[in-house]
């Protein structure tokens, strides 16, 4: 469980951002907290210098469709890094089980299989008030968190290209 505020970030701490695209893959189910994550990510992405033109936003169906979205982005568009949304709330059946396991294996496999990091920010609570303190509540707003995240890995992701062009 989160015990602090997702939402707080030192950008002097953060690579320059305006080189890079981003993908933003999101689960329509549960918008009004996917919307809020997706919003936090943009923001965070603009106020980090990455311009409206460099952030590429699809939508699916639920949180188990994020990682073919994924894929199909990864396949289709250029991006450095890309950002999974969704969000599963716990039920009185297994089905909460199986999609969380399910996404999280996939975004696994995408980013063992692809030179693109995907970021998980799939919110998998036990209530739907604790993920409305994650998406925008009280404890800030994951997207964000997720946003700085996926800022970090492309500049990973670009820097082992230049190093590994110039055979380091």
């Amino acid at each position: 469980m989160a015990t602090t505020n997702l939402s707080y970030y030192d950008k002097a701490t953060i690579p320059n951002a305006k080189p890079f695209r981003f993908g933003i893959v999101v689960s329509e189910w549960n918008p009004e907290i996917t919307k809020n994550l997706h919003q936090g990510a943009i923001d965070t992405f603009i106020d980090c210098g990455v311009t409206n033109n460099n952030i590429v936003s699809w939508d699916v169906p639920g949180s188990f469709e994020l990682v073919y979205g994924c894929k199909k982005m990864i396949q289709t568009q250029k991006v450095d890094a890309i950002i999974a949304i969704g969000n599963v709330i716990q039920g009185e059946t297994k089905h909460f089980d199986f999609v969380c396991d399910g996404v999280t294996q996939g975004i696994v496999d995408l980013n063992i299989k692809y030179d693109v990091p995907v970021i998980f920010c799939v919110l998998t609570d036990n209530t739907k008030q604790q993920s409305i303190d994650r998406s925008g509540g009280k404890l800030g707003n994951k997207g964000i968190e997720c946003a700085v995240a996926a800022i970090k890995m492309a500049a990973l992701k670009n820097k082992e290209v230049k190093s590994n062009s110039l055979g380091f």
